[in-house]
């Protein structure tokens, strides 16, 4: 049965194809030839959408997905303060765990440990404008700027943290457990950057 043609054409086919791959192999398990099979694009249009080999599309790919990630969070930050938020956030996360069967990563924190050195500053910036993200809803919310930012970091890599132990143990009680410390913490950094109230 021959496979049906993306409507967006081959070089979408692939990127899409290659972010789906990046998450389940990582990278440098991720060639070519798997990217051709699994997005039906045909094998002359490589090197003509990605003159520069893997390292484009995967640059590519990981651009892709960060700035579908990135529009995601930005989305859930609008609608919510931050520990309801992160409680939003690790809930859409688990949806994703359970329906990948906790065999599916996140394609940010595989770019980031890859062979690919554009594809890790990818990775790099959208990791950046999280925190950037994070650091304004904290401050939105009453916090020290300054704090904000150290905190929305140290947000970041916890549940970045907490995802992949999740995936390694097959179960979302890690994501649970952090994202229930983080909301706490950001509550305490809100309080403390509220000016006390006059008796």
């Amino acid at each position: 049965m021959a496979r049906r043609q993306d409507p967006a054409g081959p070089r979408a086919a692939m990127i899409r194809s290659a972010i789906g791959l990046i998450r389940r192999r990582g990278v440098a398990a991720t060639s070519f030839a798997d990217v051709l099979a699994d997005s039906g694009a045909p094998r002359g249009s490589v090197y003509h959408h990605f003159p520069q080999g893997k390292s484009q599309l995967v640059e590519e790919a990981t651009r892709s997905a960060a700035d579908q990630l990135s529009a995601g969070v930005a989305r859930v930050l609008e609608a919510a303060d931050t520990p309801g938020a992160l409680r939003e956030l690790a809930e859409l996360w688990r949806r994703g765990l359970e329906a990948g069967d906790y065999a599916v990563g996140c394609p940010i924190v595989a770019a980031a440990l890859g062979t690919e050195r554009a594809a890790r500053d990818v990775a790099g910036a959208a990791f950046e404008h999280w925190c950037d993200l994070l650091a304004a809803r904290l401050v939105a919310d009453g916090a020290d700027r300054e704090r904000a930012r150290s905190v929305a970091v140290l947000v970041v890599g916890a549940l970045e943290g907490a995802l992949v132990l999740a995936q390694a143990q097959r179960t979302p009680a890690p994501l649970d457990a952090v994202v229930g410390e983080l909301g706490a913490l950001c509550r305490s950094v809100v309080g403390a950057g509220r000016p006390a109230r006059r008796p």
